[in-house]
């Protein structure tokens, strides 16, 4: 565990539990937890473990919604809309070459930056203290 130094109560400590600031982009390029840095964020491909192996931080609270898929939308489609007309005025390949060059490139973009981005909203979420219990129903 990495542990701020005087997390004993004398010195800087990041919040709960006397843990040293993880950064963002650090836990959202590992898929890592907001608070330890260590523990897996993701069971699954996109699915978020009930809590940190490690330091028992309870993702439960997290609402990223639809904003990751958002963010890949509008990245994606830039990129590969700015590299389609690219490739169309420079080589002007049918439209066969078209279908063969982006559908494996948007499918694999997607998949490659849904869990990054979906890790970074939750360690946003983290860092700006919304990351709560869901209400008792």
């Amino acid at each position: 565990m990495t542990r701020a130094p005087g997390a004993d109560g004398g010195g800087a400590r990041d919040g709960p539990g006397g843990f040293a600031p993880v950064p963002v982009t650090r836990a959202a390029l590992s898929c890592r937890c907001p608070r330890c840095g260590e523990g897996a964020l993701f069971a699954g491909l996109l699915s978020v473990r009930p809590a940190c192996p490690i330091c028992n931080l309870d993702f439960s609270g997290q609402d990223a919604g639809d904003g990751p898929a958002v963010f890949v939308i509008f990245f994606l489609g830039m990129l590969v809309v700015g590299l389609a007309a690219w490739v169309e005025l420079r080589f002007a390949p049918p439209i066969w070459v078209h279908l063969a060059l982006w559908t494996p490139f948007i499918l694999g973009g997607a998949i490659l930056m849904l869990r990054p981005l979906k890790a970074a909203l939750i360690a946003l979420q983290y860092r700006h203290r919304s990351l709560r219990p869901p209400p008792l129903a």
